[in-house]
């Protein structure tokens, strides 16, 4: 069964919070901790995700926090989810920078594939973090 892990919702939740609340600044991972329920230390790693992805920035110190990169609007679901898991491919050989299977020639069920990857990426790609405030979705995340 193709899901997405406690850290993509986990990721998709803290991005939406960081947007919701990012008139005020840099906002504290504590804060966040407790507004979305998920533990420092899990945060922390998801965090690092984000960071290297360069989808979030942080800043040190007394007033010190998280921000986006960017505007609400700039943030494709698709991007979010990949990021925390890793890709959203729905087999491995769809997963690699270049599809490198032995048997991708003769694979009859590739096409299977290629098509349920794009109708994942198509309609993620479609919603970003500025669709869901709009929506007021936070809560069924």
């Amino acid at each position: 069964m193709m899901r997405i892990s406690t850290k993509g919702r986990y990721a998709l939740r803290i991005m939406l919070d960081l947007a919701q609340n990012s008139e005020q600044g840099p906002v504290a991972l504590r804060e966040i901790s407790e507004r979305q329920n998920i533990t420092p230390k899990y945060m922390e790693s998801i965090m690092s995700l984000l960071l290297r992805d360069k989808l979030v920035q942080s800043m040190r110190g007394k007033a010190g926090g998280y921000t986006l990169t960017r505007e609400p609007k700039d943030y494709p679901v698709y991007e979010i989810l990949s990021t925390a898991e890793g890709g959203l491919a729905p087999v491995h050989c769809l997963a690699m920078e270049e599809n490198v299977c032995p048997v991708r020639q003769n694979c009859l069920t590739i096409p299977v594939w290629e098509g349920l990857h794009n109708v994942i990426k198509d309609y993620l790609s479609g919603i970003s973090l500025d669709t869901l405030m709009k929506q007021g979705s936070s809560c069924s995340l």
